[in-house]
């Protein structure tokens, strides 16, 4: 008699978890690809403005040739996919090229009303609306600005950061603006371009920066205390060697504890230190993101 096999639990858990993410992802970029487009067809092409990076540069070849948009915006962004799947991965680029391909669409066949004529509005919602566009298809893991995947490759094979690059970059194409359009629409379009990057940060980084925590005390054991129970958050203690002065003979093992906590509770924990033990030495310093652990999640985690 045969008998019959059943998957483990635990590979159940994990195909349902992967179905799940797969769905959050997908809809993350759609809902980027809608609020795109609404930024650039309510707001920014009917008044002639443009934005930063790859988008940027293809609302700007729509003003100086005869080439649809929706066209520019793939063939714009096609070497950035390309080098996406070389750099990132395939899954990745895969995502990116139905997110592009979905923007262009939207934006070739959706009509959408010109909300605002008052160009200082234009700028700063037309950059929140496309900053979220991008933010949100970063948050399914995917780009419809493929800007920031040629500065990661650049800064791999030179002494520019990525932001560094971005920044280069930009500055390039707002000067090749004034040049060919005007100074006007140029400046109009950087303040476009400063709206959007801000709500990227929002969108992919929330409300709340994560910030990690060093502290270094002789009474690094109340201090433990306090965070993992008044604070309800996790807390790592790692050995350490004084190094410096008479107090580094007297006690050559130290402990550090180490915590990761949002800007938001850094005045708590700082206040709950200083309590136990105001000469303790803390060090604070920004983290991108986390996984796991006794955290405050972000909004949109």
């Amino acid at each position: 008699m045969l008998k019959t096999t059943h998957p483990a639990p635990e590979s159940r858990l994990l195909k349902k978890d992967s179905l799940y993410r797969q769905l959050k992802d997908a809809l993350f970029i759609a809902i980027g690809v809608v609020m795109a487009s609404i930024g650039l067809k309510g707001f920014l092409l009917p008044n002639g403005f443009f934005d930063g990076g790859a988008m940027g540069m293809s609302l700007l070849l729509e003003m100086l040739t005869p080439v649809n948009l929706s066209l520019l915006i793939i063939m714009v962004n096609i070497p950035f996919i390309l080098l996406g799947a070389k750099q990132v991965s395939v899954p990745f680029a895969i995502k990116s090229t139905l997110a592009i391909f979905g923007l262009a669409l939207l934006v070739h066949y959706i009509e959408v009303p010109a909300i605002t004529a008052d160009k200082l509005l234009i700028a700063v919602f037309g950059g929140f609306f496309l900053g979220s566009g991008i933010g949100f298809a970063i948050r399914g893991g995917a780009v419809i600005d493929g800007t920031e995947v040629l500065a990661i490759s650049v800064s791999r094979k030179s002494s520019l950061t990525v932001g560094d690059f971005i920044t280069v970059f930009n500055v390039c194409l707002f000067i090749v603006a004034a040049i060919f359009v005007d100074i006007e629409t140029a400046m109009y379009s950087m303040l476009t371009y400063f709206s959007a990057s801000k709500t990227v940060d929002f969108i992919i980084n929330g409300v709340e920066e994560y910030l990690g925590v060093m502290i270094m005390s002789p009474h690094n054991e109340d201090i433990k205390q306090m965070i993992s129970f008044d604070l309800g958050r996790g807390v790592t203690v790692l050995k350490s060697d004084g190094g410096y002065g008479a107090k580094a003979q007297e006690l050559p093992d130290r402990k550090v504890l180490f915590c990761v906590i949002t800007r938001l509770e850094v005045t708590r924990l700082l206040s709950e230190v200083n309590k136990i033990d105001p000469s303790a030495f803390v060090i604070q310093y920004p983290i991108k993101d986390t996984k796991g652990g006794m955290i405050k999640k972000r909004p949109l985690h």
